[in-house]
Parts: structure tokens; sequence; C-alpha cells
């Protein structure tokens, strides 16, 4: 008998309890990482649509979207070649709001 698919999205918090979530910058941060990943992910090519990249990265916690722009160190990322203009500024703005709120993250205690 097939098992059908679970969504796991539903058992991951997005949002962090107050008043951590504001604290990390709120709805703007979460737009700004989901909007970078989608960008970074999405070279000229590439099959997955910008949407579902976006999805993937709107359904993280601001905590672990920071981290998509960082090493396992917590440096950035350097941005990949593809990126042009608009879509390279705003992945360097996501960058430095990774490093932002990657480190109040871990001095608040939220960095799951």
């Amino acid at each position: 008998m097939p098992i059908g698919r679970i969504n796991t999205a539903k058992f991951i918090a997005r949002e962090l309890p107050a008043p951590f979530e504001e604290l990390l910058g709120g709805e703007h941060t979460h737009r700004i990482f989901n909007r970078a990943h989608a960008n970074w992910c999405t070279p000229p090519g590439h099959h997955t649509p910008w949407h579902d990249c976006y999805a993937a990265a709107d359904m993280l916690p601001i905590p672990q979207k920071a981290r998509l722009f960082l090493d396992l160190a917590g440096k950035p990322l350097t941005p990949p070649n593809h990126l042009r203009a608009q879509s390279l500024t705003e992945v360097e703005q996501a960058i430095q709001h990774a490093v932002c709120a990657d480190r109040e993250a871990r001095r608040l205690g939220v960095d799951h």
C-alpha cells in the first residue's frame, strides 16, 4: 500500500514567538530572505520555478533563512555569478541582514 506525501511545512514554525520575531525584523526580513533565496537558486536555464524557490524559503523561521546565506562559521557566502542588477542588490542586502539576524538570534537564544 503506497504512503501518501506528507507536507512537513505544517510542522515547522515559520514565526518565532513574541517578541523574537519582531526583534529579528519581522515580515520585512522574511520577504528580503525569500526573494534573495529565489534569485540565488534560479540561474538562467534552471528548471525549478522562481516562486517554488521563494516558497521553499518562506516556510523557514528567520534564523534558518539567515543561514541560507552564511557558511558554517557564520561568514557571508559569495553571491553566485549569475546575479545582475536588482537581483544582485537584493542578495547583497539579504547577506547583510543574514549576518545581523544570525548574530542577534544567537544572542537571544533563538538560533534553532
